[in-house]
């Protein structure tokens, strides 16, 4: 009954973050933003903070204590926050090579996944979760039937499940599009380019020219392709690349292949972010 009741406080914590999520981008961004890196209106890494909060001051009683200070209670949040932001971040760009969070033009940051004034707001929001929010919940349990936390748990289980699976095969599904799209540049700039190198006469001007409709034909190649496979996305795909902040390169690559990469997927972004405005 324990796993399950603290499976459903994740699910509901969850919920509270990407209410706090979306208010906030959407208010900063002034236009709707949907944070959540999932389908439904869940955030798990709030989720799985508060929660892993709860555990460690019920495990530990004297953390609960009315003695115990506040600033530490602050220490405590404001650490475990930036531990699971950059671990968070960190995963995600070794699994998609992409952020949905970046920091890098803030001030004392680490790598643009963490940053000192964004950590002492989650330290702040902390201390207000474990003085009043956890105990609030808390003080719901004894009015729930275990089996009604049990039932509940199942069923956001499903629906949970449900929706990482569609999250993950949508975003690998994506992934695979823009290897295909950057298939196809390659594929056009090199023909367009060793046409142009056939060509090439030895007066200035004329290759000068050339040079400049191939790049021409390059921009119209990027352009033509990104409308192509934006148009065929699903929802969800458009839904999660408009979410994505910013595009990582991939080790494995060349330099040359990252930068036509990225600028692929930036061009890709700009182009869904037009049919999402016509969407919604």
């Amino acid at each position: 009954m324990l796993v399950a009741q603290y499976f459903v406080e994740f699910i509901f914590y969850s919920f509270l973050g990407w209410v706090w999520e979306s208010i906030y981008c959407t208010t900063k961004e002034k236009k709707w933003a949907d944070r959540g890196f999932l389908f439904g209106p869940v955030c798990p890494i709030y989720g799985s903070c508060v929660v892993a909060t709860s555990i460690l001051f019920s495990l530990i009683p004297a953390l609960s204590e009315p003695s115990f200070p506040i600033w530490a209670i602050f220490i405590i949040c404001m650490l475990g926050s930036a531990v699971a932001e950059f671990g968070t971040s960190w995963v995600l760009e070794k699994r998609f090579h992409a952020r949905w969070w970046d920091y890098s033009e803030m001030p004392l940051n680490i790598k643009g996944r963490i940053c000192l004034p964004v950590s002492i707001c989650f330290g702040l929001a902390g201390v207000l979760i474990v003085k009043y929010l956890i105990p609030f919940v808390n003080g719901m349990h004894s009015a729930i039937h275990p089996v009604i936390y049990e039932i509940l748990a199942l069923v956001l289980a499903a629906v949970f499940g449900a929706d990482f699976a569609l999250t993950e095969a949508s975003l690998s599904a994506l992934l695979k599009d823009v290897e295909k799209m950057h298939a196809e540049f390659n594929e056009r700039a090199q023909a367009r380019f060793e046409k142009v190198q056939e060509e090439v006469i030895s007066v200035e001007t004329r290759v000068n020219n050339e040079k400049l409709a191939m790049e021409a034909r390059v921009n119209e190649a990027k352009a033509t392709l990104s409308r192509l496979h934006a148009g065929q996305m699903s929802f969800n795909q458009k839904r999660i690349l408009a979410s994505i902040t910013k595009f990582m390169p991939d080790k494995k690559r060349t330099e040359d292949q990252n930068k036509d990469r990225i600028m692929l997927m930036g061009e890709l972004k700009n182009r869904v972010r037009k049919y999402w405005k016509k969407e919604v």
